[in-house]
């Protein structure tokens, strides 16, 4: 189809299904189920937001709650599942905890106590995940492995929060084996925090770059935004 008579959601949908049909066929190769695809949303716009649920996603993942809580009121006649991936400031707990369906980035008792309490009674308990700090970057947010299962426990007893499970972000690296060997290591602490009695069934890890060592070592949420959305936009709104 010559360029100029492409629509404007037409890279979206090939990359979409070209997407779909890689993690499909990498979970297949791997002996893995296959992990749902979290869409890295972040800086861009509403409607493509609109034309990916179109076309069948329903999970979106954000990082600034001042770009999400226009997204969600331009959005809200589309069933979506909103799930906020970014470092969280005390002084954005409450509309997180009022307006997402997951957080997947707590690494504090204190936001999980401030995301417990401001959570709706009428809304079900906030789905979340841990955020694992799994070299001790200091340039990184996240628990250290050594305080993870200390923090798990504690955010487990929260009645309007379910701990659903582990995210991470490691280093960035090229290379496959040591793309797994982090993986690996979140997946091994999920299999400690279980085996202590802690209730957790979701790995939240893989992004465009180390996507397919993610599902080789059986992640559950592949939060992927480039390789989705192409580049990301500088206009969207800015980031708080």
């Amino acid at each position: 189809m010559p360029l100029q008579n492409r629509p404007m959601n037409y890279d979206l949908e090939q990359r979409y299904r070209s997407l779909k049909q890689q993690i499909a066929q990498l979970s297949a190769q791997h002996k893995q189920p296959e992990p749902k695809l979290l869409a890295v949303s972040k800086k861009h716009s509403s409607e493509a937001i609109r034309a990916l649920h179109g076309l069948g996603q329903t999970e979106f993942g954000e990082s600034y709650w001042q770009e999400t809580e226009q997204k969600i009121a331009q959005l809200g006649d589309l069933n979506i599942t909103w799930h906020f991936i970014g470092p969280i400031q005390s002084n954005k707990t409450r509309p997180i905890a009022e307006n997402m369906d997951w957080v997947h980035s707590v690494d504090r008792l204190k936001i999980a106590q401030r995301l417990n309490d401001q959570r709706p009674d009428n809304l079900p308990p906030l789905n979340v995940c841990l955020q694992i700090n799994l070299d001790d970057e200091t340039s990184k947010s996240g628990v250290p492995t050594t305080t993870a299962s200390e923090l798990a426990h504690a955010i487990a007893q929260l009645p309007r929060l379910t701990l659903r499970g582990l995210m991470c972000i490691p280093k960035r690296t090229e290379n496959p084996t040591q793309q797994r060997a982090a993986f690996a290591k979140l997946r091994q602490l999920q299999q400690q925090l279980i085996n202590e009695g802690v209730s957790v069934d979701t790995l939240s890890m893989g992004m465009s770059g180390d996507m397919e060592a993610a599902i080789a070592e059986g992640s559950n949420y592949l939060r992927i935004g480039t390789a989705l959305f192409g580049h990301r936009q500088k206009n969207v709104t800015n980031p708080s």
